[in-house]
């Protein structure tokens, strides 16, 4: 299977994004203090958040507050509690299975919102991509706690429905204002929340104080850029594969900076996670060569 230049930049471009998400799970656990989640999905998007908007001079106009509102609590703000609950709860992997669900709700999302008819193709990958996902992270002695994979799931809903209207309503200025808005947005959503729900915190290390630098300007600025960038110039269902990057490298860290062990059993989820992220992207190259067939509202 061949895919253009221009497009496997691209793509390659884009999964930088799921990938580098794919770290949020063991900087969380091994970085970052314990036990409050949602001050810490606030203070990764909410500093750089408020710093890029503040620099670049602009705000939303008209209809686009309460797009932006409706945008920042699902990409960011809503999404990025519900993954740090699952990340704290359950191991990486295993929070990550539950986000695997995510291309197969794009495509839901996609035929109802953008009228893009799922293909066959693009059913089979996001459904042989959860299956791997599951072969990759889930074992006998996986660690399962129900509102982890509660708040996994969840959150797999709210991005795949957030990437899915990013994708309907086209931004109307730069993408680093686009994302600037947003990650403002959903930190000051979070911040309230997460001061009234969760104990102050009372040290900051030094090891919290990088974790939180990486989080913010790495996991969060730079990530979301890539993500943005890719749902406008890829077919959503194809960007959605490429979500399953994040277990894949989840699962990958936890061999390497944990030194667990990969069974066969999951050497085999890998090779599946791979070729239904290739599959997607062939639905991209075949289905959808302008990224924007539909009629966007105004």
């Amino acid at each position: 299977m061949k895919i253009k230049t221009a497009g496997r930049f691209d793509i390659w471009l884009t999964a930088l994004a799921p990938a580098i998400w794919g770290t949020t799970y063991i900087v969380a656990t091994e970085l970052l203090p314990p036990n409050h989640p949602l001050l810490v999905a606030a203070l990764r998007s909410l500093p750089i958040g408020i710093l890029l908007t503040a620099s670049l001079r602009q705000l939303p106009k008209g209809i686009w507050w309460w797009r932006i509102l409706l945008l920042g609590g699902l990409n960011i703000g809503i999404f990025q509690a519900l993954l740090f609950v699952a990340a704290y709860r359950l191991p990486g992997g295993v929070a990550a299975t539950g986000g695997a669900i995510q291309p197969l709700l794009v495509v839901i999302f996609s035929w109802l919102l953008l009228g893009d008819k799922p293909s066959k193709r693009s059913i089979m990958a996001a459904i042989a991509g959860f299956i791997g996902v599951g072969l990759l992270v889930l074992s006998p002695a996986a660690r399962l706690d129900w509102i982890g994979i509660g708040a996994a799931i969840a959150g797999a809903v709210t991005m795949g429905l957030g990437t899915t209207l990013t994708k309907r309503w086209k931004r109307p200025v730069s993408l680093l204002v686009f994302t600037a808005w947003q990650l403002a947005i959903g930190g000051i959503i979070l911040l309230p929340i997460a001061l009234v729900v969760e104990k102050p915190l009372t040290h900051l290390s030094v090891t919290n104080l990088l974790g939180f630098v990486y989080l913010g300007l790495v996991g969060t600025g730079l990530a979301y850029m890539l993500w943005f960038r890719g749902i406008e110039r890829l077919k959503t269902t194809a960007v959605s594969c490429l979500g399953l990057m994040s277990p894949l490298v989840a699962t990958l860290m936890g061999f390497l900076v944990l030194h667990q062990t990969l069974m066969p059993i999951q050497l085999i989820g890998a090779a599946i996670v791979l070729v239904s992220v290739l599959v997607g992207q062939q639905t991209n190259r075949l289905g959808d060569r302008s990224t924007t067939h539909f009629k966007v509202s105004s």
